[in-house]
């Protein structure tokens, strides 16, 4: 029989096609099914009112915890997935569905704002998966709203009210009108507040209700100001607190005597509106980067990437981030329920937090502190804005687990 050159060629071809499928199939076959990256997700306010206090601070504050844990975990490599919310929950929503349905994304390491925080939640319970929130402040979500794997990790309205709002009551600060958020947050701020400040013998004299990303508060503040209220709290934050403080002064409130006081103010708020604006203002926060050597070291590596210093809710972002890691290390597994068990059998112990446990609503117990702002003669430095005043015990600051409305508490 007659071979030619052209027939050995097809026979040479077909058997090298043949041989990759089989090389093909044979690697396949060997690859891990779990090869794939985990992948972490933050549903955040990359470009409105609350931006500037989570935003990319947020999103750094993830990649270096990602980055300080090596990168990978069981094998596999971490990726860190971002999306800008616009602070509407329906796009949260989304976005998580999207990502736990399509991405294979293992867990949410932030949803900044309550309400986007809340639909998140909703996503991730009817999906089994782990939501741990450090930017959103409301107490419905360790309370009526909470979910088997969801963290509530730095901070929450009830938390505020309960140092700040009793700080300016021993003050003298009896009388309350509220500058309020009118949505989720607000609400629970100035609620959790005027309990204070009524158990306390005090009184609340009214309230204005200020749409999210309001440029003109001028209509809020002449009823604050007509209401004689000993104080005016501001139950606003980020971009809103900005706008809101610096139009009161232009109103001149402090100078008729009223007491202006923040209920939710990041450090990034005292630098835009300065110390001349804001000196002898008390807050609370459960972070200040000059609190000790292990803050400061950490703030200079995040100032180094962002040239800002980081704020309660960034720092409370990258601590979370590596206590989720720490946790699916142990548990060999990204299962929820594994997870979740390996986080609250591990105390927290960090630069953000000592002794911080996880209870069964889902909330991270830690110390919460109180600063006074310093005068401009008082600050040494950029960024040196606070004195410490005093530290409250994480189970003093934090409702108490059995005043809890959580239907998992009890639970086995």
């Amino acid at each position: 029989m007659a071979v030619t050159i052209g027939g050995c060629m097809k026979a040479l071809l077909a058997g090298l096609a043949v041989c990759w499928v089989l090389v093909a199939h044979s690697a396949l076959a060997q690859t891990p099914p779990d090869a794939a990256p985990i992948r972490l997700g933050l549903i955040l306010d990359m470009s409105s009112v609350y931006a500037d206090v989570t935003g990319a601070g947020s999103e750094t504050a993830a990649r270096m915890a990602v980055e300080d844990f090596g990168g990978e975990v069981l094998g596999r490599r971490i990726e860190v997935l971002v999306a800008d919310h616009q602070n509407k929950p329906d796009i949260a929503g989304s976005v998580a569905a999207k990502w736990f349905d399509v991405e294979h994304v293992a867990a949410l390491l932030d949803v900044a704002a309550s309400s986007p925080a809340l639909a998140a939640m909703a996503v991730a319970k009817a999906r089994d998966k782990i939501i741990i929130m450090s930017g959103p402040g409301a107490t419905s979500i360790t309370n009526e709203a909470c979910i088997p794997t969801s963290v509530h990790y730095t901070y929450n309205t009830y938390a505020l009210a309960h140092t700040t709002g009793k700080a300016v009551i021993r003050q003298g600060g009896k009388s309350w009108f509220f500058l309020t958020a009118d949505y989720t947050f607000g609400h629970q701020l100035a609620a959790d507040t005027s309990a204070v400040v009524k158990a306390a013998g005090g009184q609340v004299l009214g309230q204005a209700l200020a749409p999210i990303g309001t440029s003109d508060y001028s209509s809020f503040l002449l009823q604050a100001q007509q209401s004689k209220a000993q104080v005016v709290g501001f139950a606003v934050a980020g971009a809103d607190l900005v706008n809101a403080v610096k139009q009161a002064a232009e109103f001149g409130l402090d100078q008729g005597g009223q007491k202006l006081t923040g209920l939710l103010v990041y450090i990034n708020d005292i630098h835009g509106l300065g110390l001349q604006a804001t000196q002898g203002m008390l807050l609370s926060s459960a972070f200040y980067w000059d609190r000790d050597d292990a803050t400061r070291q950490w703030a200079k590596r995040f100032y180094g990437r962002l040239h800002k210093m980081p704020n309660m809710s960034q720092a409370g972002v990258y601590s979370s981030t590596l206590h989720y890691l720490q946790a699916v290390q142990a548990a060999g597994t990204t299962d929820s329920a594994a997870v979740m068990r390996a986080m609250r059998d591990t105390p927290v112990n960090d630069f953000f937090a000592h002794n911080g446990h996880i209870r069964a609503d889902g909330l991270m117990v830690h110390d919460m502190y109180l600063f006074q702002v310093k005068t401009p003669a008082e600050s040494k430095a950029p960024w040196d804005y606070y004195k410490l005043v005093a530290t409250i015990p994480g189970d003093e600051a934090f409702q108490p687990l059995a005043e809890s409305r959580c239907s998992l508490v009890g639970l086995k």
